[in-house]
C-alpha cells in the first residue's frame, strides 16, 4: 500500500484569489441527470390523530434546478460558464425548469425535451430546518442522451451520475472522445456499483458511503480508505479517485499510488443537500484553470464546507468563499501581527537557528495576484520573511487623499494570511530605515522598478553581509489600476 501524505497545506487567501480570477468565464459542460428540486417549507404542532406523524402546515415552497442543473448553477455562481446538457421532461414540472435555467445568469442550455417525457421531481418537506420527508416523483424511463453539444470547447467536462439513465455508455464514450479532441479533464460523479463502466476518466468523484459499496470494503478510517482507493483504482482505468468524507474531509488517490488525506473544514452543518453537486463544480473549475489535484480538491472542501451552511440546494459564490477563508486563517492571521520589540527578539532567536530572514515593505493596500507572486518570490529567497506595512497616515502621505482603501488592520490580516508571509509589522516614518537597522535583516527585498541604488536600507544591509534582492512584478496588475477600474464601473 502507498504511503499516504496526511495533512496537505491548504489554500491561502493569496492562492484562492488568484484560482478564482483563472476560472472565471471558463466553459465547463455540466452534463448529467437533470431533476427538479422542491422544498416545502412549515411549522409543525402536532402529531396526527391518525397515525404517530408529524403534522406539517405548509408556508412556502422554493424550486431550483437539482442533479447535474445544481452543478451547473455552481459552476455559474463561482465564475465559471455553465454548459448544461441533460434530458428534461415534455410536462408542467418540465417547463418549471427549463424557466429556472433561463433565469440563471451564466448557464448556456442544451438541453433535450423529448415529447412524452416526465421530469424527475424531488420534494422534500422541512419544518425547524429539519428535513422531515423527501417525496421522489419519476418514472423507470428515461430517455438516453448518448452525445451532447455542451461537449464543445469545454475547458472541462462534469459527469453527474444520479442513475436515472442519462450518463449512458454511449454518453461516457462521448465525453472521452471530446475531452481527448479538446485537451479537457473529465471528472464523474459516479453512482452504482460498476466504476469501471466510466472508462479512462481523469477522476472519479465518489463519497464514501459510494465507495463502500463499489468495493465491498469498510472505509470508516484512513487506513480503511487507503485500502479501498487502492482497489478501487485496481479495478477501474480512472487516473484518479476523491472520496469526500463529510466532516472528515477528503481523500485522494493517484494511479501512481500516492494517496493523500485532506481534513474537512469546521463549519456548522444546516443542510448537506446537493453539497456533492458543489464539490463536483469546484473540483472541475480548478482542474480546468489548470490547478493541480490536490489544490482542486482543497478548493472543493471549501466550497462544499460554505454551502452546508445554507438551506436547501444552494450554491456558494467567490465572495462566501474568500470570506470563509478569511474567517479560518483570521486567528493565525492575527497572530502573525507583531510588535517591534516582540518581532526584534523573534528574529534574533530564527538568526541563532541559522535561519536567513528576509525584509520587504509596502502599502500592500488591495491585495493583487501581482502583491501575492512578489511575496512568494521573496519568501523563496529566505527562511523567514517579515513584511513591514506602511501606517494609514503614512499611506495618505505616500497616495493622497482616499487612501488606503483598506486600513492597517485590515491589511495587516490579509497580508497575514498569506503563507508566504511569517511576520507583519508597521512603520509611520517617511522610510523603514530604523526598521532595518533594528532587525538587521539578512536579504533586503524589493521591486524591480527599484534600481540597488535606490532602495532604503540597501548600504547598511550589505554592510552586515546581507544583499539586496529585486524581485519581479506581474505586468498588468496594481493597486491604482485596480481603483481606477472600480471608478470606472461606479
Amino acid at each position: 500500500m502507498a504511503d499516504p501524505t496526511s495533512d496537505p497545506r491548504p489554500l491561502d487567501l493569496g492562492a484562492l484569489q488568484i484560482l478564482l480570477d483563472g476560472v472565471r468565464d471558463l466553459k465547463i459542460a455540466c452534463v448529467g441527470d437533470l431533476m427538479l428540486d422542491r422544498y416545502v417549507y412549515g411549522e409543525v404542532s402536532r402529531i396526527s390523530p391518525e397515525a404517530p406523524i408529524p403534522v406539517l402546515r405548509a408556508g412556502r415552497t422554493v424550486t431550483m434546478p437539482g442533479g447535474v442543473g445544481n452543478v451547473a448553477r455552481n459552476v455559474a455562481a463561482l465564475g465559471g460558464h455553465a454548459r448544461l446538457g441533460a434530458v428534461t421532461g415534455d410536462d408542467a414540472a418540465g417547463r418549471d425548469l427549463t424557466q429556472l435555467i433561463a433565469d440563471e445568469a451564466g448557464i448556456e442550455d442544451f438541453l433535450v425535451r423529448p415529447e412524452g417525457a416526465s421530469t424527475v421531481v424531488k420534494t422534500r418537506f422541512v419544518a425547524a430546518g429539519q428535513q422531515l420527508l423527501r417525496l421522489d416523483d419519476e418514472t423507470d424511463q428515461h430517455a438516453d442522451l448518448n452525445d451532447s453539444a455542451a461537449f464543445a470547447s469545454a475547458s472541462a467536462i462534469l459527469l453527474s451520475d444520479y442513475a436515472k439513465g442519462v450518463v449512458s455508455d454511449g454518453l461516457i464514450a462521448a465525453a472521452l472522445a471530446a475531452a481527448q479532441a479538446g485537451g479537457a479533464p473529465v471528472v464523474v460523479d459516479p453512482k452504482g456499483r460498476d466504476f469501471a463502466r466510466y472508462g479512462a476518466v481523469d477522476v472519479i468523484k465518489p463519497n464514501a458511503s459510494e465507495l463502500a459499496g463499489a468495493t465491498g470494503l469498510p472505509v470508516e478510517t484512513d487506513a480503511e480508505v487507503e485500502a479501498a482507493l487502492t482497489a478501487l483504482l485496481a479495478a477501474t482505468t480512472a487516473k484518479a479517485i476523491v472520496v469526500t468524507r463529510a466532516g472528515k474531509g477528503m481523500s485522494l488517490a493517484r494511479r501512481d499510488g500516492a494517496i493523500s488525506h485532506f481534513p474537512g473544514r469546521a463549519r456548522e452543518v444546516f443542510d448537506v443537500s446537493g453539497a456533492g453537486d458543489t464539490g463536483l463544480a469546484a473540483l472541475g473549475l480548478a482542474l480546468a484553470a489548470g490547478s493541480s489535484l490536490e489544490t482542486a480538491v482543497q478548493f472543493a472542501i471549501l466550497a462544499s464546507g460554505v454551502v452546508v451552511g445554507k438551506a436547501g440546494t444552494a450554491v456558494v459564490t467567490p465572495a462566501e468563499l474568500i470570506d470563509a477563508e478569511m474567517s479560518q486563517h483570521a486567528h493565525a492571521a492575527h497572530a502573525k501581527v507583531t510588535p517591534l520589540d516582540e518581532l526584534a527578539a523573534e528574529v534574533e532567536g530564527w538568526k541563532r537557528q541559522g535561519l536567513k530572514v528576509g525584509f520587504t515593505n509596502g502599502c500592500f493596500d488591495i491585495l493583487h495576484r501581482g502583491h501575492v507572486a512578489y511575496l512568494a518570490q521573496a519568501r523563496g529567497w529566505c527562511d523567514r520573511l517579515v513584511v513591514a506595512l506602511n501606517t494609514d497616515e503614512s499611506v495618505r502621505r505616500l497616495k493622497g487623499d482616499g487612501r488606503p482603501v483598506n486600513d492597517l488592520d485590515s491589511r495587516a490580516a490579509v497580508i497575514g494570511g498569506l503563507s508566504s508571509v511569517d511576520r507583519v509589522t508597521a512603520f509611520g516614518d517617511p522610510t523603514p530605515m530604523a526598521l532595518i537597522e533594528r532587525l538587521r535583516p539578512d536579504v533586503l527585498i524589493k521591486g524591480a522598478d527599484y534600481t540597488r541604488e535606490g532602495v532604503v536600507g540597501g548600504d547598511a544591509v550589505e554592510s552586515w553581509g546581507g544583499e539586496v534582492r529585486l524581485a519581479a512584478f506581474s505586468d498588468g496588475y496594481s493597486t491604482t489600476r485596480t481603483i481606477e477600474k472600480m471608478k470606472d464601473q461606479a
